[in-house]
């Protein structure tokens, strides 16, 4: 299925706008919780997001990056 660039020229803007608050919830968190258990990171995270009005974050995305904050050592894969 082909996707008129235009399309993806005019979703941009908000994408990066929603990219920026995912960023932000990741990096206040990380910078909080890094290291801590998997749950206490997980609600962090997603009062984090909800504070930065990322709502629609897949679940998935906000358990993966709840586990690398987890884990520490360093900065989680995610946008950058």
């Amino acid at each position: 299925m082909a996707v008129d660039p235009r399309e993806y020229e005019k979703a941009m803007p908000a994408v990066s706008v929603e990219l920026a608050k995912l960023e932000r919830a990741v990096v206040l968190t990380r910078g909080a919780y890094e290291g801590r258990a998997y749950e206490v990171v997980r609600q962090a995270l997603v009062r984090a997001l909800e504070g930065e009005g990322a709502r629609r974050v897949h679940p998935h995305v906000v358990d993966e990056l709840a586990r690398q904050i987890s884990r520490g050592g360093g900065k989680a894969e995610g946008p950058s």
